[in-house]
């Protein structure tokens, strides 16, 4: 396993405790949570940027800047809109493809052989997913739109990461996702304030909300963008799974949930599928 592609396994790492940081943060409106986490991120990883002396690398084309911040907002806003529109179950099971998806889109975007190992890996994986975060989802007809907005986000997040190894992409340097991120906060706050109300952070919430973005929000697309552009995306696709089912168990731990066959089952089929893609040539 390369560097560039155990980068991108620390990015899956942290958006582990996404599910639990986002408890600690409950109260706060969603959009304002965005807002806030990236800009935490975004205002760390430019104080990086110039403290190496790097920051001509934010004078990006406008390609590079509608692909950063067309996925880092994208996704986040597509999600919030079916979360709003279909229950929750269904939102994220769907969600849940933009792993698949990668792996799906590695060979005709980036010329990678897939082949029946790498396709059993990644099946066994979102198998897992689905019976963890799948269970009792009925998809009703008039919650449609929320499972388009679901699909949106999938289809979204599973092209800008491939697309940011492809030709016009792959030279745009990771420093660049610090414009991107705050690029993101500026379009959250705007769509918080047209759409919510602000809460002002109790001290929990606030913790909260520094550490998603030092973590989940911040650092993990910094590593994100190295794996995606230097790493294999087809194995980092099938490791996707384990996200869903680390952050289940780190809840458990932290006493808001608890443990079943369901949570085992889903626990071991991932970490096979994952053993599966690894494993394949």
């Amino acid at each position: 396993m390369s560097t560039a592609t155990i980068a991108g396994c620390g990015a899956l790492a942290l958006w582990a405790f996404l599910a639990l940081l986002s408890r600690l943060a409950a109260g706060i409106p969603p959009l304002q949570i965005t807002a806030m986490g990236f800009a935490v991120g975004g205002v760390v990883g430019l104080a990086v940027v110039a403290a190496t002396g790097r920051l001509g690398a934010l004078r990006q084309r406008p390609l590079a800047w509608l692909h950063g911040v067309g996925g880092l907002f994208g996704y986040h806003a597509l999600y919030f809109i079916a979360l709003a529109l279909a229950p929750a179950v269904e939102a994220n099971l769907i969600n849940y493809l933009w792993p698949l998806l990668i792996v799906l889109l590695s060979a005709p975007l980036r010329g990678l052989r897939l082949g029946p190992a790498r396709l059993a890996g990644v099946g066994l994986g979102f198998a897992g997913c689905a019976i963890l975060v799948g269970t009792g989802a009925s998809f009703p007809a008039e919650a449609l739109p929320g499972f388009l907005a679901a699909l949106g986000c999938a289809v979204t997040w599973a092209v800008y990461s491939v697309t940011a190894g492809t030709k016009p992409l792959a030279g745009v340097p990771t420093e660049a996702v610090a414009g991107f991120c705050l690029a993101t906060a500026a379009c959250a706050l705007v769509a918080h304030l047209v759409f919510e109300t602000t809460v002002l952070p109790d001290a929990r919430q606030a913790l909260a909300l520094l550490l998603l973005g030092l973590g989940p929000v911040g650092a993990a697309f910094f590593l994100w963008d190295v794996g995606m552009k230097r790493g294999d995306p087809r194995l980092l696709g099938t490791l996707a799974y384990a996200v869903p089912v680390a952050s289940t168990l780190l809840l458990i731990l932290a006493g808001e949930g608890t443990m079943s066959l369901r949570v085992v089952l889903a626990t071991l089929m991932v970490a096979g599928g994952g053993m599966i893609a690894a494993r394949a040539r």
